[in-house]
């Protein structure tokens, strides 16, 4: 419950209760309040709050009996308290009046004002506890709400090692060969890394910027492969400026290279944003000899932050056989 439906709820069980005491008597039966309704009222707004702000949330506990009972009697104790020094002690002293004859013992004093206090009290106490409920709804969704962060900012530092041993195995291989392309990965990767390490900070980026990634990445993994012209990439973006968690596509294309067979065989890539949802389609062919299933850490790490980012926002579809590995997603950017 919000606090604003908690305010009109406090608001409209006073206009009840002025109605009921005050309004509705003098206007059905023409009996004008007293003194003593007066003071009654007052008690009985007292004694509410006093039950909703200290009494309940100190003692109410449902699971101990005892505690329960002890937050009741308190709260008796304080209406009977106040009722008796404004009735008995206050109006006697002041204005020579009294509510209960002079004689009235003073257990039955507590007694009788169970019953006047119990309507109260029971209100107060349903309030107090909507509002509790309330509350704890709040800290369970700020709990979740945290808990979710620091389960991406988690997954997000396990991107950068992973993607980082990737490309510097591929680099490795380059120097090792002495091969003329190593000085130009080198380069490459640096500007990878300076683009991953300033904006995997942020919670979004541009769309633009993430297939930025992809297209450097590429462009690093066409030094290393004979026959760069069967990488075959489309890309129809209407919408460069949607947002998107940062390196959220990047591990599909980097185990598509880890893994793939480019000996001749393609590599296909489609990347369009038709009405703001984003189609990431990719197709490659693995090696023959290798045993390792292409959903490793990166794709893993991916699923995870797609079920905790974009939950009912998205489809992935990963079909993976002994030659071929494909990949099909669909993201509603549109948030």
């Amino acid at each position: 419950m919000k606090k604003q439906q908690l305010l009109f709820l406090h608001i409209f069980y006073w206009c009840i209760y002025i109605l009921g005491t005050f309004i509705f008597p003098y206007l059905v039966f023409e009996t004008e309040a007293d003194y003593f309704k007066i003071t009654f009222a007052i008690t009985s707004f007292i004694c509410f709050y006093v039950n909703y702000f200290f009494v309940i949330p100190k003692f109410f506990n449902i699971q101990n009996l005892s505690k329960t009972l002890l937050a009741f009697l308190l709260s008796v104790f304080c209406f009977v308290l106040i009722r008796y020094c404004v009735e008995e002690i206050f109006s006697p002293y002041f204005f020579g009046i009294r509510n209960y004859n002079e004689k009235t013992s003073l257990s039955f004093y507590f007694y009788d004002n169970i019953y006047y206090s119990s309507t109260t009290i029971f209100i107060s106490t349903v309030f107090c506890l909507f509002k509790l409920m309330s509350d704890a709804e709040i800290e369970k969704r700020q709990l979740i709400e945290e808990k979710k962060n620091s389960e991406l900012q988690a997954l997000k530092t396990q991107i950068n090692p992973h993607f980082i041993f990737n490309t510097l195995n591929n680099i490795y291989s380059l120097v090792y060969q002495q091969s003329e392309k190593a000085l130009p990965a080198i380069e490459e990767l640096s500007q990878l890394l300076r683009y991953s390490t300033k904006d995997l900070e942020k919670d979004f980026i541009s769309l633009e910027k993430e297939i930025g990634y992809l297209e450097s990445l590429i462009e690093l993994e066409k030094l290393r492969i004979k026959n760069p012209e069967l990488l075959i990439i489309e890309k129809r973006i209407n919408f460069p400026n949607l947002n998107i968690s940062p390196m959220l596509l990047v591990p599909f294309v980097e185990n598509a290279f880890k893994h793939g067979d480019f000996s001749g065989k393609g590599f296909t890539l489609k990347i369009s944003d038709e009405n703001q949802k984003l189609h990431f389609h990719l197709h490659n062919f693995k090696k023959q000899r290798s045993k390792d299933s292409l959903s490793g850490i990166g794709i893993g790490n991916v699923k995870k932050r797609l079920e905790i980012l974009y939950p009912k926002k998205h489809e992935l579809n990963i079909i993976e056989t002994e030659i071929e590995y494909s990949v099909d997603l669909k993201i509603d950017l549109n948030i």
